[in-house]
């Protein structure tokens, strides 16, 4: 049974209670991951050296992986109320050097053609095969390098790949544009207070290596085929990773049922059990490996 049968094969009931949105249960989950940052903010500005230095490591890795928030945002499932889904989605976005917008439809055509060669954009840039490159990856660089690329280049108009519509160029454009306008004022701030360097722009520099890593493991070294039970990778790791991730370490899950909102994945994964996704467990101590 591939992905496409066990989803055929759900009852309606089943399916029904599985996508059910829940703009309570989203806004307890961002009230947790609030309340995480607050607590390692409080760190920084709070605590002799060398622990304030120390707290901008776990501080980055709350601020990177609100790039699973936006990536729920993508798919409008975080809460039932669309115009928060939005709102949220484009915050994070400007917080990662991610535009929203266009990452819904890069997002989307990453579903649509999951670890097929030529076709997912994901695998458009090369994955680390020596060391060398592993390191260079995970550093985060590469990723800043090119997603600031990206943003002149939607800023100009380009960079508009064809899963991209045409209906869609404008409003990427324009979010382009103000998201360049909010970087330029951040970076006048810089002149009056050093406090944006501190709480964002050192802390999500820190903290993109753990993101990368974690990446890794929802598709890497797996077949490149069509079936979602063999070419997505659901990882079991801490409760407060899986936390900040808002449950995307169940990424077969997400992957055969995109519908299912972040805090019925646990759920879905029970539904899923006798049919057993590739998985590994992630290392207590390095996270990722």
């Amino acid at each position: 049974m591939d992905h496409k049968d066990f989803a055929a094969s759900l009852d309606p009931d089943t399916r029904k209670a599985l996508t059910r949105k829940s703009t309570t249960a989203g806004l307890r989950h961002l009230f947790f991951h609030a309340a995480y940052l607050t607590l390692t903010g409080l760190c920084i500005a709070l605590l002799p050296a060398p622990l304030w230095q120390l707290a901008l490591i776990p501080h980055g890795i709350g601020l990177v992986f609100l790039f699973t928030l936006e990536h729920e945002a993508t798919h409008k499932t975080p809460f039932a109320a669309s115009r928060l889904n939005e709102a949220i989605g484009h915050i994070c976005g400007v917080l990662l050097l991610l535009p929203f917008i266009w990452f819904r439809y890069f997002h989307l055509a990453h579903h649509r053609w999951t670890n097929i060669p030529g076709q997912d954009p994901e695998l458009e840039g090369a994955k680390p095969a020596t060391l060398k490159q592993w390191a260079l990856h995970v550093s985060g660089l590469p990723y800043w390098i090119s997603q600031a690329r990206l943003l002149t280049q939607l800023i100009q108009g380009k960079a508009m790949s064809p899963y991209i519509p045409e209906t869609a160029k404008p409003s990427i454009v324009a979010e382009a544009r103000w998201m360049a306008l909010v970087y330029l004022i951040a970076a006048l701030s810089l002149l009056v207070t050093p406090a944006l360097f501190w709480f964002w722009l050192l802390p999500v520099l820190l903290g993109q290596p753990f993101l990368r890593l974690y990446l890794l493991a929802e598709h890497g070294d797996l077949p490149f085929v069509a079936d979602m039970f063999q070419n997505t990778r659901t990882t079991f790791t801490w409760p407060l990773l899986r936390g900040l991730a808002w449950n995307m370490p169940y990424h077969v899950e997400h992957h055969v049922l995109p519908a299912v909102p972040f805090h019925q994945l646990p759920r879905a994964h029970q539904v899923m059990k006798d049919h057993p996704p590739v998985s590994g467990k992630l290392s207590a101590a390095l996270l990722f490996l």
